[in-house]
């Protein structure tokens, strides 16, 4: 197998060879000019990446590690993008303490479209890992890191019936005061996944709680 170096470059070749550079322009705007871009949609980059994991196979260990941080030392986007599906793949396979290299992850090149990803990677090694839950997310919620709370709030997102209501809503209510829009729209948001599990729960929640006006909306949204 490549070495993280190698393999890094491989990716950026392919990116940059396929890349549109208007589409770039206006996928920057949209980001507010905070990442580089090659000009990639979804698919592409998608396509590319399923076959550069075909041909070269997923780099485990260190080396996963490796370029992972690589992938985000670098301007564009979807380099970051490439590292979190490349981990995604490797992810049933790393062991307990892999939290603090997502955890690395959600504070490096923070912006919502990356952080909400390990969102989803940080609940399912949740679901592996359950003795981490309480203790990780409660030092998240104290570090006063935005982006670690905001994880700290939706990681369950997939989580249903065995969503941790104690933890979620209690989290929710420590971050009521917050100002910050992500805060208050992931908080909106993890109540309104659940209301789909259970919207009694989510309604007295809201009607107890004295929330942000649009952590109200977000969280009702989908309750009749």
């Amino acid at each position: 197998m490549k070495t993280p170096p190698e393999f890094f470059q491989l990716v950026y070749d392919a990116f940059q060879e396929q890349g549109n550079p208007e589409r770039a322009q206006q996928q920057m705007r949209y980001m507010r000019h905070q990442f580089e871009y090659f000009g990639l949609g979804m698919p592409q980059w998608m396509a590319i990446t399923k076959k550069i994991h075909a041909t070269e196979g997923i780099p485990e260990g260190e080396d996963l590690k490796a370029l992972t941080l690589l992938c985000f030392e670098d301007d564009h986007r979807e380099m970051h993008y490439f590292a979190l599906e490349t981990v995604q793949k490797a992810l049933k396979k790393q062991a307990p303490e892999f939290i603090y290299f997502l955890e690395a992850l959600i504070c490096t090149r923070s912006w919502w479209d990356t952080v909400d990803w390990l969102a989803k990677l940080t609940g399912l090694h949740f679901k592996s890992h359950p003795a981490l839950i309480r203790p990780v997310t409660e030092r998240w919620m104290d570090s006063g890191n935005m982006w670690l709370q905001r994880v700290s709030m939706i990681f369950q997102l997939s989580y249903k019936e065995k969503t941790d209501t104690e933890l979620m809503f209690g989290y929710i209510r420590r971050l009521a005061h917050s100002k910050e829009f992500f805060i208050q729209k992931g908080a909106g948001w993890a109540l309104r996944q659940y209301s789909k599990t259970n919207p009694q729960a989510v309604v007295h929640f809201v009607e107890t709680t004295q929330l942000a006006p649009l952590t109200k909306r977000e969280a009702l949204r989908l309750v009749k």
